[in-house]
């Protein structure tokens, strides 16, 4: 065991020190995802977020550090998400991402190609990140919204997470709507439907 004399401990002991720092770090986001994921329903966003994502100084969000890389943390998201039963991910991915060369940014075909094994199979829909960080603020004004800033230094590679409902689905929200348009016809015209 060798001991470093300026700081007196051994670099065995500095090494464990380090692995424990990254442990902590990795339990605080990954504990803020589980509370939050608990907390979050219809209507809140998560973005897991590239490095260069700016910061928002409204309350409502909740922003934290991740050392990891997109895929892992949208994975673990995703996960997280998965046990919950009260909601379920409404996947957006930059339409500048989808149309990146790895010529203008170096590393981009790898980074599409671990979010799709992070999607794991989960549809997702493309959008400008314009209209994505329109989105996310408009949100922001009601609901709230959890930013978990990766480690990610390539353009657009953030991932926006919409949370719907897990036990109400878009087409029975338009059957719902339908039957209660046709019960006010009836109310109000009746005998004629």
């Amino acid at each position: 065991m060798r001991i470093l004399p300026c700081l007196g401990i051994s670099i065995t002991a500095l090494m464990f020190q380090g692995c424990a720092l990254l442990s902590q770090d990795e339990a605080l986001w990954k504990s803020a995802v589980n509370r939050q994921s608990a907390q979050l329903g219809f209507r809140n966003w998560i973005v897991v977020a590239e490095a260069s994502f700016p910061a928002f100084s409204r309350t409502g969000v909740h922003q934290v550090p991740a050392n990891v890389e997109i895929p892992e943390a949208l994975d673990y998201v995703l996960q997280a998400i998965d046990q919950t039963q009260h909601v379920k991910p409404n996947i957006y991915i930059t339409r500048e991402l989808r149309s990146m060369s790895n010529d203008s940014a170096p590393g981009i075909d790898e980074l599409r190609e671990r979010l799709e094994t992070s999607l794991h199979g989960l549809e997702n829909t493309s959008l400008e990140q314009d209209s994505l960080m329109t989105l996310l603020t408009d949100a922001n004004r009601s609901f709230d919204v959890l930013i978990i800033r990766t480690t990610s230094a390539l353009p657009y590679g953030s991932v926006f997470i919409e949370l719907q409902p897990g036990y109400w689905d878009a087409e029975a929200e338009q059957q719902l709507r339908e039957r209660m348009e046709s019960e006010r016809l009836k109310k109000i015209m009746p005998g004629q439907h």
